[in-house]
């Protein structure tokens, strides 16, 4: 059985595989897969890569895969199969380091890669094909309320851990885009864009089962609760006061809405406004992502303009894409919050690759129980020369993890002034501990870079009512005949179960 798939019309033909090391055959991410300038693909976390071709396969016609550190592979597509591709070690030849211009201390590099910051990348304008997939995980690692007291008696901790219970512990999104941004390659520049195709695979089933509880909550609070009451919420010193929300009661003072013509046009500008808002969002997000590295000088990644916070160390040299790097190992001084690996060619001086990691917290806060900590940030960039012989971005994936926590005492009085004796009415008292962890990875490539002129940016006109497309499960055929980034196998596992 083959693993590449013949579309009937206009010959298309879509090759995936795996690639490995010939060695210890662990899986290579970040290669390059290449067919023509116009047709390349980086391959993910496992290896796995992708790759469409708009039009019949002739005898002739290979992939050129490369990747850093690994001898270059050409691999014909004629009889391609489902087999693994390995890739074989390159090793670097000290007499190659030796005819470098000549021997530069770390700090020579530097200052190089410093002077090169203004010319070695393309800041023009540009349009870029693009792919973008951005997964929200969502992971809760502690729920615990204790009830200690509850005059409500529906209200006791058997419906407390049952609420527990049914409650999403592991949830998580996943959005993305194929499209094509207009503009120049800078962080304050306005972009044009036009999303191609865009889909949105998320869990509803899980908001729907917290609706019902709501509905049970909402019963059981009509039967105890007067209308006229008010909530005072207390959390050690901290105190509320919050008003009861009469529709709830379904007062007669609180008009049903009428489905008239009026609301119905008023339904579709919102609909108009949601599709807008999507494609604003999105297009903010792709090019402030496509934008946040070390090149700007107002960034976290600050490795480069505040070197001399930073140690280095010329660690190795190896080969990308046929250039001659050197290879620099980063780690801070102090108080600076990254480590990492940067990859120079050794010719212009420009950061091809860059591999970063926190070392530390970027942040945390606790006070009264409430914490939060960003406790992660890591990713690889990686640049190519485009037609300018200038450097713009090929690929870039970054995860974000984010820690909330709450450990506080809780106590929620029901009172009301125009009871005789006593205002206070019900009460509920008990201890609240949750931790809630939120991971966000974000994913770019680069197909295409074509440089264009100011007036063609100018004269793009663009169509900003998009909404993705909504789905239960992943779908590989929604993506078949494009070329985009191989999902992860939380993506290819993200299905809604029948009957949640």
């Amino acid at each position: 059985m083959t693993l590449f798939v013949v579309a009937a019309s206009h010959g298309q033909q879509t090759f995936t595989s795996t690639l490995l090391d010939k060695n210890t055959e662990a899986p290579i991410p970040f290669a390059t897969i290449q067919f023509n300038s116009k047709a390349g693909v980086i391959s993910n976390d496992n290896g796995e890569f992708n790759i469409t071709i708009n039009r019949a396969i002739v005898e002739t016609d290979s992939l050129m895969i490369s990747c850093l550190g690994y001898e270059e592979k050409r691999v014909p597509l004629f009889h391609f199969n489902n087999s693994p591709i390995y890739l074989k070690s390159k090793t670097v030849d000290l007499s190659e380091v030796l005819v470098t211009n000549k021997t530069f201390t770390v700090d020579e590099i530097l200052d190089k890669i410093k002077e090169g910051l203004t010319v070695n990348y393309d800041y023009s304008y540009h349009k870029r094909k693009l792919f973008y997939r951005t997964s929200y995980y969502n992971l809760m690692d502690k729920y615990d309320i204790n009830l200690e007291k509850s005059t409500i008696p529906e209200f006791n901790q058997q419906f407390i851990d049952s609420l527990l219970q049914i409650m999403p512990k592991t949830n998580s999104s996943h959005t993305e885009i194929l499209g094509e941004i207009y503009g120049e390659i800078d962080p304050k520049a306005y972009q044009k864009m036009d999303i191609l195709k865009a889909c949105h695979l998320y869990d509803k089933s899980k908001d729907i089962n917290l609706d019902n509880y709501e509905k049970r909550f909402n019963d059981i609070f009509k039967k105890y609760v007067k209308r006229d009451s008010y909530f005072k919420i207390k959390s050690g010193w901290l105190s509320v006061k919050e008003e009861i929300d009469l529709s709830l009661f379904g007062d007669a003072n609180v008009k049903e809405k009428v489905a008239t013509d009026a609301l119905l046009a008023e339904q579709q500008k919102k609909d108009s406004i949601r599709k807008i808002g999507f494609f604003h969002w999105r297009k903010i997000m792709i090019h402030n992502f496509e934008n946040n590295n070390f090149i700007d000088d107002d960034n976290d990644l600050n490795f480069i303009h505040k070197s001399r916070r930073y140690e280095f160390e010329i660690a190795d040299y190896a080969y990308i894409n046929d250039m001659f790097v050197y290879v620099i190992a980063f780690k801070p001084k102090r108080s600076e919050d990254f480590s990492g690996t940067m990859y120079v060619n050794t010719e212009d001086f420009a950061v091809v690759r860059v591999d970063y990691k926190n070392v530390k917290p970027l942040s945390k806060f606790s006070l009264l129980g409430i914490s939060m900590k960003k406790y992660l940030k890591e990713g690889t960039i990686i640049f190519q020369k485009n037609n300018n012989e200038k450097y713009t971005l090929k690929y870039r994936d970054e995860s974000l993890g984010e820690q909330v926590g709450i450990k506080r005492p809780i106590k929620i009085v029901e009172k009301n002034k125009n009871v005789r004796g006593r205002r206070k009415q019900n009460e509920l008292k008990g201890d609240i501990h949750f931790i809630v962890r939120n991971i966000e990875k974000t994913e770019l490539i680069v197909f295409e870079t074509d440089a264009i002129s100011e007036s063609v940016f100018k004269n793009f006109k663009e169509k900003s009512q998009v909404t993705p497309t909504q789905l239960n499960q992943y779908d590989p055929e929604f993506w078949k005949g494009y070329n985009i980034i191989e999902p992860n196998k939380a993506i290819k596992d993200f299905k809604v179960l029948a009957g949640e």
